[in-house]
C-alpha cells in the first residue's frame, strides 16, 4: 500500500508564522501523528506533500528518516506542491513514487486523530479494485463535502460552493480520507478539471470519474466523528487537544488507573502505569513516564522522562524530570528533582529541595529548602534546611560526597570536591571545604559575640 499525507496548506486561520501541521498537540506535531498512524499500517511507499513553511516539514521529514533508519522500516519520500491548485494537484505531486501495483492511501496532514482501525478497516473494504472513502453523518455539515448516493451506492462528492440547496441537506459527509487502485488514480488525476467555485483540482471528483469507469465506489465509517476533524485554527486544535486528552483518559481508567478528573490531565508522551495509581488533578507527563503500582501523584505535578517506583508518593506541585524515583519514597510539595537524580528507596525530598546529577541511596532524607547537586549521597543521611552543595567555581563542577549515616546541619554549604565520612556530623552553620572525618563532628563558623552598649540606629527627623 502505499500513503499519501496532504501538508501543503498554510492555515492563515492558525495566525501564525510556524506551519500548520507542525503545531503541537500532545506534544507533537500534528503532521507526526498522522505519520506515526501511517506507519502502523506497515505501507510501501509513504509520501508527503508539502508547500507553504518553506524546509520546516522537509526537515521534520529528515528527522523521521534518520530515527526509521535505526528501527527499519519504509523511508518518508517528500513533494513540493508550488503553486497550491487543490487536493487533487497536490496528490499528483507524488505519482512519480507511487507503486501502481497497490492501492494508494490519502491522508491529511491536520487530521491527527484518525485511529489505524478505521483506515484499516476503510482499507479492507476497498480492496484492490475498489474506490474507498472515509464517510462520517454530522448534524452540522457546514462548509463540509457532501456524499451524494443513489439507489444506496455513492456517486459523487459536492463541494459546499457547489452544492444544490437538496445536497446541501445531505448530512453525510466527505472526511478526505480515501484509498483508491493506484492504476486508476493515475488516470482519474490527469482527467480532473478546476471549473468549480475554487478554481482548484479536486481529489473529490475522482468518485465521478469511477464511477464513469465502473469502479464500485464504497464507504467506511470511523469509530468515533473527532477522528476526522481537521484542525484550521487554534481553537479547533484546542477542542482537539481536549478529546485526544479525554481518549487517553478514558484509555488509563478502563486500565484501572484512578484520576480523580479524567478533564483536567495532560499525557504528552508516553505514560506507562502499574496497578492502582492514583493520579490527581492538572497533573503533565511529558516523553515517556513510568509509574509503578501503587504510585500516588499529587496535584499540578509535572513529570518528564521520569520512572517512579512502586509505593512511592509524589505530592502536589513537584517536578521530576529524567529523574528515578525508587520505592516507597516521598516527593514534596514543591520538589524539583532534576536530570541525572536517582532515588533510592524510601528517600524524602521536601519542599523546595532540588536535586541534580546525584545519587541518594536507601532511606535518607533532605526535607526542606536544600540544593544537593553533583553529589553521592549514602543511606540513612540527614540533610538540614538550607544546606546546599556548591559545585560550581564558575567554570567547572565537583563532585560531593556524603557516605552512609552521615547528618549535615542546617544551613551548611559543603564545597566540591569535598567528602563527608560515614557516620560524620557537620554542625549547622558550617562551610566544609575540606573532608570531613568519618564519625566525628565538624563544625565551622564564627565565634558568637555579644556588643555591650550598642545601640539601633533610629531614623533621623527630617
Amino acid at each position: 500500500m502505499n500513503v499519501v499525507i496532504l501538508a501543503a496548506g498554510m492555515g492563515k486561520r492558525m495566525q501564525s508564522a510556524l506551519p500548520k501541521v507542525l503545531h503541537p498537540l500532545a506534544g507533537k506535531p500534528l503532521l507526526l501523528h498522522v505519520i506515526d498512524t501511517a506507519r502502523s499500517l506497515a505501507p510501501s511507499k509513504l509520501c508527503v506533500i508539502y508547500g507553504h513553511g518553506g524546509a520546516a516539514v522537509p526537515a521534520l521529514v529528515k528527522e523521521q528518516n534518520a530515527e526509521q533508519n535505526a528501527r527499519g522500516g519504509v523511508a518518508i519520500d517528500t513533494a513540493l506542491q508550488e503553486p497550491q491548485l487543490g487536493t487533487g494537484h497536490a496528490v499528483m505531486q507524488a505519482l512519480p513514487v507511487l507503486d501502481e501495483s497497490v492501492p494508494t492511501l490519502v491522508l491529511y496532514g491536520d487530521v491527527p486523530l484518525t485511529a489505524a482501525a478505521s483506515l484499516q478497516g476503510l482499507i479492507d473494504a476497498a480492496g484492490t479494485d475498489r474506490l474507498g472513502i472515509l464517510t462520517v453523518v454530522q448534524a452540522n455539515p457546514f462548509g463540509l463535502g457532501r456524499i451524494v448516493r443513489e439507489d444506496g451506492q455513492i456517486v459523487r462528492i459536492v463541494e459546499e460552493k457547489d452544492a444544490t440547496a437538496a445536497e446541501r441537506a445531505i448530512n453525510e459527509i466527505n472526511s478526505g480520507i480515501m484509498v483508491a487502485p493506484t492504476r486508476h488514480l493515475k488516470n482519474w488525476l490527469a482527467g480532473l478539471s478546476n471549473k468549480n467555485a475554487q478554481g482548484e483540482y479536486y481529489l473529490t471528483d475522482i468518485v465521478a470519474r469511477a464511477v464513469a469507469d465502473g469502479v464500485e465506489v464504497v464507504g467506511a465509517q470511523p469509530g468515533g466523528e473527532w477522528e476526522v476533524a481537521g484542525v484550521n485554527s487554534k481553537v479547533q486544535l484546542a477542542e482537539l487537544e481536549r478529546r485526544h486528552q479525554l481518549n487517553l483518559a478514558h484509555a488509563m481508567l478502563e486500565r484501572g488507573v484512578t484520576l480523580l478528573d479524567p478533564a483536567r490531565i495532560d499525557v504528552r508522551g508516553e505514560l506507562v502505569c502499574g496497578r492502582d495509581v492514583t493520579i490527581d488533578v492538572g497533573c503533565v507527563f511529558e516523553g515517556r513516564v513510568v509509574l509503578g503500582d501503587n504510585v500516588s501523584i499529587g496535584a499540578h505535578s509535572v513529570l518528564v522522562d521520569a520512572t517512579i517506583a512502586a509505593g512511592a508518593v509524589i505530592k502536589p506541585f513537584c517536578h521530576i524530570e529524567q529523574a528515578l524515583v525508587g520505592e516507597k519514597s516521598v516527593i514534596g510539595p514543591y520538589a524539583r528533582l532534576r536530570p541525572g537524580t536517582e532515588l533510592g528507596e524510601d528517600v524524602h525530598i521536601g519542599n523546595f529541595v532540588e536535586i541534580k546529577n546525584s545519587q541518594v541511596a536507601a532511606h535518607s532524607k533532605a526535607n526542606h529548602l536544600s540544593y544537593v547537586g553533583d553529589a553521592t549521597v549514602g543511606s540513612r543521611v540527614n540533610i538540614g534546611a538550607g544546606t546546599i552543595t556548591c559545585n560550581y567555581d564558575g567554570a567547572n563542577k565537583y563532585r560531593t560526597v556524603i557516605e552512609d549515616d552521615a547528618f549535615i546541619g542546617s544551613d551548611s554549604q559543603l564545597v566540591a570536591p569535598v567528602t563527608v565520612g560515614k557516620g560524620a556530623t557537620l554542625a549547622a552553620g558550617t562551610t566544609l571545604s575540606k573532608d570531613a572525618p568519618p564519625g566525628k563532628l565538624t563544625i565551622s563558623r564564627t565565634k558568637q559575640m555579644t556588643i555591650e552598649g550598642w545601640t539601633r540606629p533610629v531614623k533621623k527627623p527630617k
